[in-house]
């Protein structure tokens, strides 16, 4: 009797430690998720372009800095290699200031194309029709018959020649028209 009641208080305290979080994690039990804010991916190793190129030598001057003297005049007169025109040039006084036309020369506004919302609804337009015949092709797949009777174009065209070579008038009686079959019963459905 001792021996079932230590077996049960056993497996019952078993049972509950397993139920615990904390000893799960102790004994490797629980799941543990990488967090995805510590995942850090490694660059792939790559050669430089130009494996060829000789390093600097120390103390040598640099070809892209000039000499002192160039460095001091572009720093002083803010004058680049290249001649470019002044804010006044490119985009006259209207009403904004010199920073606000020069920020916007800077960004390009000078060498946009007047018409491009024009452009842009021409090609919007575009892609919608071409979007809405696909839609309309797969929405409205099967043709529907228009009502009354249908001429054979072929028939008649041969049936009007014939007429007027033998000089009778061309009325519209004897027109060779296509028959219609009629519809099966569950062929409207589909």
């Amino acid at each position: 009797m001792m021996r079932r009641l230590a077996l049960i208080a056993l497996v019952g305290a078993a049972v509950a430690v397993t139920g615990c979080e904390n000893l799960r994690e102790q004994f490797s039990m629980s799941k543990q998720a990488p967090d995805e804010f510590r995942v850090v991916s490694r660059a792939p190793l790559t050669l430089p372009p130009n494996f060829a190129l000789r390093p600097p030598d120390p103390g040598a001057p640099r070809p892209q800095e000039g000499t002192p003297r160039d460095q001091a005049r572009r720093t002083v007169f803010r004058m680049d290699d290249r001649a470019e025109p002044s804010v006044e040039e490119v985009m006259p006084n209207d009403g904004r200031s010199v920073g606000e036309r020069s920020l916007l020369v800077s960004a390009g506004v000078t060498d946009a194309q007047p018409n491009i919302r024009q452009l842009v609804n021409a090609e919007t337009r575009s892609i919608n029709e071409d979007n809405d015949s696909l839609v309309n092709s797969l929405v409205f797949w099967r043709e529907d018959e228009l009502p009354g009777v249908v001429v054979d174009p072929s028939e008649e065209n041969r049936r009007l020649r014939e007429a007027q070579a033998l000089g009778e008038p061309l009325t519209g009686a004897g027109a060779p028209t296509i028959e219609r079959r009629e519809k099966g019963l569950l062929e409207g459905i589909f």
